[in-house]
């Protein structure tokens, strides 16, 4: 039997460009799971695998690797850093138990480090903080242990101080065992030596020591009372019980620092993961819930002789077939069990399990709780699903995904292409719970959305290079509706008399603007029976039928109240099908004389800004029709809040990086609709008709 105390369920997370996938990289080398060391820059990193990956430098989806340090077992998740990404962060963070916060020695604490410290925070995860990069140029560990502090609100406990900077930088004190850690130049990381801590630190070496003990201790208060009050000298073993007590309690976050592209540093923060943070059973276990969603009470606690349960936590699609990563919160499985997906209700058969090493894969014959692994060939599972025993079956907490707000068409461009481009977009949003796919059934389209223009960006050239599929790609759409603003009374009559049966039904009604996210809704205060009621369910149908095209420019119509007061009908010719033909017709003349208008969807939306560019950022949302809501001063900038036409938002991230010089950041979503300034409208019924002519 595995020892649980000996797993850490790890996480890298950070913002683009500090330096994970390179951490990621080194703690494989050191761990002896990789014995090359492949550059992010040369496009040869072990977790960036994908095409898409190597050439942009930037990770996108979560690889996970396993690996061992000082006989305990690593499994570590490199997450993406990029804001369109961050549903990968959000639903890694979900499934590990801690996790090692990357800033880079002179970018700092960079935007999406920020939202991605803030997911860690709502998931109560454990982190180590790794202040990388410290012989690059403008590198200062403690400009970024100041930022820590007031951007982050958090409490950086330092664990190792730098022996010179940039280009001087050789290696780091370790500030509790008060010694020296000086690397060669040879770039290997096994080459250092443990010697004294340089003339010119000694000083400050202790005064970091003495913080440390004091900040520790407070996870403790017995030990700090005896050690303020003098009688007590703790040893390294109270000290480091006390850290990962203190760590485990998000009371503070051990800060190291060091160089991971030169090596230098890393020991002493794979030494951290062992020593301070938790093993799957030292974090709260997960909830389980109902049906609904809601809490029950009950948890999956952390324990191979309890009932199996599991989560899917990401779908990858690869050369060996469809990989399904699971974190295993309890029980046990083995290869050729049979487990229940509780959200489907459907059994599977486990065939091939294996453990990742990036790309490589060992078998296995089994696993249990705290094992993060990959099952082959799983059919009907999607991420957040939770697996589970048959006999004892139960829902872990669900994930929950922001709805799509973008989206393109596509269109293969060979016949070829068209049954690839579907095989294809199946395996895609398997992975991607983000991303969604439509047909458009006048054009035949298929519609491709998702949560920004990278987002797309990025599944365009996974299908064209990944799969082959050759795509003309649309330009972005706004998904507008149509609705009315005036009331109108109105009746129209349907006959048809030519041989054989006649058609007859009269109907007198009023149409008006319904409630604000209504929809559609039909009412009846016909009196005297002048049209039967088994005809109503005909009439509503007819009407809500034509709902979906306006009259404008063929957007579908919201929030429209039709009431049917009067109408005649004929003894003989009238039918259900008489009466639904002249609801569709009274629909199409009385539409065009109830005020039509176009609305469009309103994005709230927040954006992060340095303070000397709040007035250019504001400035700016104005021109793109924008309702400033609010604006609140953080420790380094400002947050605005602002509702903005969709529309108008293609392509802002470039011009707020343009604006902040690179330090703004923004997040979006979809909040209300709201009626089309009359030029806009104009534009876009014209753009309609036009495309309508092409086709």
């Amino acid at each position: 039997m595995a020892d649980l105390s000996k797993y850490r369920n790890i996480g890298i997370f950070a913002h683009v460009d500090a330096g994970k996938t390179t951490t990621t990289e080194r703690i494989l080398k050191l761990t002896g799971m990789i014995h090359k060391i492949g550059e992010v820059h040369d496009g040869e990193s072990t977790t960036d695998f994908m095409e898409q990956e190597a050439e942009r430098g930037i990770t996108i989806q979560s690889a996970a690797v396993t690996c061992e340090w000082k006989k305990h077992r690593f499994n570590v998740i490199d997450t993406p850093g990029h804001v369109d990404f961050t549903v990968e962060v959000y639903r890694s963070l979900k499934v590990l138990d801690g996790g090692i916060g990357v800033f880079c020695g002179s970018g700092g604490v960079e935007p999406q480090s920020e939202t991605n410290w803030r997911y860690a925070n709502e998931s109560k995860v454990a982190r180590l903080i790794f202040v990388n990069k410290l012989d690059r140029l403008g590198a200062n560990f403690f400009r970024v242990k100041d930022q820590v502090e007031n951007v982050l609100g958090a409490r950086p406990l330092v664990m190792t101080l730098p022996i010179g900077e940039e280009d001087n930088f050789v290696g780091v004190v370790d500030v509790l065992s008060q010694k020296a850690y000086v690397w060669d130049d040879s770039g290997q990381p096994e080459n250092y030596e443990i010697t004294d801590i340089p003339a010119d630190l000694v000083d400050q070496a202790a005064e970091y020591r003495e913080q440390l003990i004091e900040t520790a201790l407070e996870a403790d208060e017995d030990l700090l009372m005896e050690y303020l009050e003098g009688e007590l000298d703790p040893t390294e073993e109270q000290i480091k019980a006390c850290i990962r007590k203190g760590t485990n309690e998000l009371l503070f976050f051990p800060t190291y620092c060091g160089s991971a592209f030169k090596n230098k540093g890393m020991q002493l923060l794979l030494d951290a993961v062992v020593d301070y943070l938790p093993s799957p059973t030292e974090v709260p276990p997960q909830p389980l819930t109902d049906e609904e969603g809601e809490p029950t009470g009950k948890f999956a606690i952390v324990d191979a002789e309890e009932p199996f349960r599991a989560l899917a936590f990401k779908i990858m699609d690869d050369r060996f077939g469809a990989l399904t990563f699971v974190r295993i919160y309890s029980g046990r499985i083995k290869k050729g069990d049979t487990i229940l997906n509780s959200f489907t209700g459907k059994t599977e058969r486990v065939g091939r399990m294996v453990e990742m090493q990036a790309e490589d894969r060992t078998e296995l014959s089994e696993a249990q709780a705290g094992d993060i692994l990959a099952i082959v060939g799983m059919k009907n599972v999607q991420t957040g699903h939770t697996l589970c025993d048959p006999k004892n079956e139960c829902t872990l907490e669900a994930m929950v995904f922001p709805e799509p707000v973008i989206s393109i068409a596509v269109a293969p461009k060979d016949k070829g292409s068209t049954e690839k481009m579907g095989i294809a977009i199946g395996k895609m949003v398997a992975e991607d719970p983000t991303f969604q796919v439509e047909t458009d059934e006048d054009s035949g389209e298929t519609i491709l959305k998702g949560m920004g223009e990278l987002h797309l960006d990025i599944k365009v050239d996974i299908l064209k290079r990944t799969y082959g599929v050759e795509l003309e790609v649309g330009k972005p759409q706004v998904a507008y509706r149509e609705t009315i603003t005036g009331e109108i009374e109105d009746s129209y009559t349907h006959k048809k008399q030519s041989g054989g049966s006649g058609q007859f039904g009269k109907i007198d009604y009023r149409i008006k603007p319904g409630e604000p996210n209504s929809g559609f809704t039909f009412k009846s205060t016909v009196v005297g029976g002048n049209v039967p009621k088994e005809f109503f369910p005909a009439i509503e149908k007819g009407f809500k039928g034509m709902m979906d095209e306006g009259v404008l420019a063929g957007f579908p119509v919201l929030d429209v109240e039709v009431e049917l007061f009067d109408g005649g009908f004929h003894a003989v010719d009238s039918s259900a099908v008489a009466f639904e033909i002249a609801a569709k017709g009274a629909f199409r003349q009385s539409i065009p004389k109830a005020g039509p208008q176009l609305i469009e969807p309103i994005m709230k939306v927040d954006v992060f800004t340095p303070e000397d560019h709040v007035g250019d950022v504001i400035g700016d949302l104005n021109r793109r029709r924008g309702m400033i809501k609010d604006q609140e001063a953080g420790t380094t900038g400002v947050r605005i809040k602002a509702d903005v036409p969709l529309s108008e938002m293609f392509g802002y991230i470039g011009h707020l990086r343009t604006m902040t010089s690179g330090r703004g950041q923004f997040s979006m979503e979809f909040s209300h609709y709201n009626p089309c300034p009359q030029n806009v409208a104009e534009e876009v019924i014209a753009e309609v008709k036009a495309r309508n002519e092409k086709k």
